[in-house]
């Protein structure tokens, strides 16, 4: 789970539609995204921090900690 972007979302009142249109993807395709069963692109990731005004590192975990295990 993306739960940066999550907050983010919530903290702005967006709905993952919201961020759907946002990317010009279907609402399933982010939900997935969202919740760690696919990865964002570069771009996307890109499009939303600006979005936010924040760091792609302040709102992305890396895919290693998605579902809270970390590889070491």
């Amino acid at each position: 789970m993306q739960w940066n972007l999550i907050r983010a979302r919530k903290e702005q009142g967006l709905s993952q539609a919201d961020l759907a249109k946002l990317l010009n993807i279907s609402v399933s395709a982010y939900q997935n995204k969202e919740t760690g069963k696919s990865s964002f692109r570069d771009y996307e990731m890109f499009i939303i921090s600006q979005y936010f005004g924040k760091t792609i590192e302040e709102i992305f975990l890396p895919s290693n900690c998605i579902n809270n295990a970390v590889e070491i």
